[in-house]
């Protein structure tokens, strides 16, 4: 009994200590080879760790909305390049360029120029030509 009680609490530690590192992911998804240029209607902006999260509704050639989901850094990462949690808002018209998920799914990472309203987003995106001057991943 002894033995059992101390296997399950074992079990216990290691799964709580394991579960957020099994949480986070590669970017083995992501087509690095493919640049996609997608603009479109900001829905939502989520500030949050582990990533940030830009959610738009692009219009595809033949008129459909299509929902795309472009991820970024966590908080700390973005704010070194000048991003903040008002860098969007709903509303907002923006053209990102993402490197896209393999599979064709409107869901795409930050990997080049932002232009928010018409203007070019005062931050660099990794190794993109804005004002700042990192080259981390948002």
């Amino acid at each position: 009994m002894k033995h059992k009680l101390l296997l399950a609490s074992l079990a216990v530690v290691v799964s709580t200590f394991a579960a957020p590192l099994l949480a986070h992911h590669g970017n083995a998804a992501y087509n690095y080879d493919k640049k996609v240029t997608v603009s479109g209607t900001v829905t939502e902006w989520i500030w949050a760790n582990p990533h940030s999260w830009l959610k738009l509704d692009v219009k595809d050639e033949s008129g459909e909305v299509k929902h795309w989901i472009v991820e970024g850094s966590a908080p700390p990462t973005l704010s070194g390049q000048g991003w903040s949690h008002n860098s969007f808002k709903p509303g907002d018209q923006v053209t990102v360029t993402v490197i896209q998920v393999k599979n064709g799914e409107p869901i795409g990472r930050f990997q080049g120029d932002v232009v928010l309203n018409g203007k070019p987003f005062p931050a660099q995106v990794n190794g993109s030509s804005g004002a700042s001057k990192g080259d981390s991943k948002p």
